[in-house]
């Protein structure tokens, strides 16, 4: 047991950092091995082959093993002043970049619970300040809970990303992440550090999913509504493979679904439904056009299949964004997170 203790620890030292030619590599390490000694380093090749690889530099795993640093909150300008709140421009920093956004902060005594709002996609050519989900920003805040909506990075006024879509727009996960780090290292008085959520719609339902499996005890609940798949090959199929320069540029790196499974699995939340802790609330209406309700039936079953609590709701002839049903969306939203949030 000690020498192959002793090995583990040896290849694992010779092999850290290095991931071109693993294979090649281990071959070259046994082979450097005394003979009577090779074949417990062969039984280690084979029985733990994560002792010769080491996760893609884009990958969820890569964001799991990655310290984030979320900081530098700061309260701006006065965006909106009424009886029930009041709306500040923000800024924090997330991974050395400055990231945009608006907070709601409830009047009366805090501290308040806190949610974090990702927004779906919008185009940056036109997104402005704080766009996307304006009606739930008004509507939780009214409801006693600080609202935090970030504008992610390449959005309104934050810093620019220029490999963020080449990462499968991961770095928005990492700002969604950051923003809650950067709420729980504020001294500012008004958050229930204690008592923080999430809510996607769309691609942000795709980055809080993401948000969920990187740090599993973040938040204590998450709210999607009609969120992209939590398997990124049909993202691509559905929407980067029409725009022929960056999918050019993601195959010529990646390979594509087919050629390179084994990097798409790793680029998919839903390989790592095992890791979610916090309960889900999803929301979806039969008459979404833009993303598929099928898409909502496939995460609900491998929620369920790596026991989640997950509660599911379907609204008949709603579309992507709710609207004659949005009053009941929003009572469930709320009744849920209070149940989490607010019962202690």
């Amino acid at each position: 047991m000690k020498k192959i203790f002793f090995y583990i620890v040896f290849v694992s030292i010779l092999l850290a950092g290095c991931s071109r030619d693993k294979f090649a590599l281990q071959e070259n390490i046994i082979q450097e091995i005394p003979e009577t000694n090779k074949d417990v380093v062969q039984e280690i090749a084979n029985i733990a082959p994560s002792v010769f690889e080491k996760a893609s530099p884009v990958s969820i795993q890569a964001m799991i093993e990655k310290e984030f640093q979320g900081t530098g909150l700061s309260l701006g300008k006065i965006l909106d002043d009424n009886g029930s709140y009041t709306r500040y421009y923000i800024t924090y920093k997330s991974e050395g970049l400055k990231i945009s956004g608006i907070m709601n902060i409830p009047k009366g005594t805090g501290p308040f619970p806190v949610l974090i709002l990702n927004h779906g996609h919008i185009d940056t050519n036109i997104y402005t300040n704080g766009r996307g989900l304006k009606r739930e920003q008004d509507y939780l805040a009214r409801r006693g809970y600080v609202v935090l909506h970030t504008d992610y990075r390449n959005h309104a006024d934050s810093d620019k990303d220029t490999d963020n879509e080449t990462r499968f727009r991961l770095g928005y996960a990492e700002d969604a992440i950051n923003a809650v780090l950067a709420v729980k290292n504020s001294e500012m008085p008004y958050f229930d550090k204690e008592n923080i959520g999430m809510l996607g719609h769309s691609m942000g339902g795709g980055v809080t999913l993401n948000t969920l499996v990187v740090r599993p005890d973040l938040v204590k609940a998450a709210v999607l509504f009609a969120p992209v798949s939590a398997d990124y090959r049909k993202n691509f199929e559905k929407w980067t493979r029409q725009r022929s320069e960056i999918s050019k540029k993601i195959i010529e790196l990646y390979g594509t679904p087919t050629t390179s499974p084994k990097f798409w699995d790793g680029i998919s939340a839903i390989n790592y439904f095992e890791r979610i802790s916090a309960p889900i609330q999803l929301h979806h209406g039969t008459d979404d056009a833009s993303v598929p309700l099928k898409w909502s039936d496939e995460l609900e079953i491998a929620l369920k299949k790596n026991n989640k609590d997950i509660e599911y709701f379907i609204y008949n002839n709603e579309p992507h964004e709710f609207i004659n049903a949005w009053p009941l969306v929003m009572e469930r939203t709320v009744n849920f997170f209070d149940t989490y949030l607010k019962s202690e």
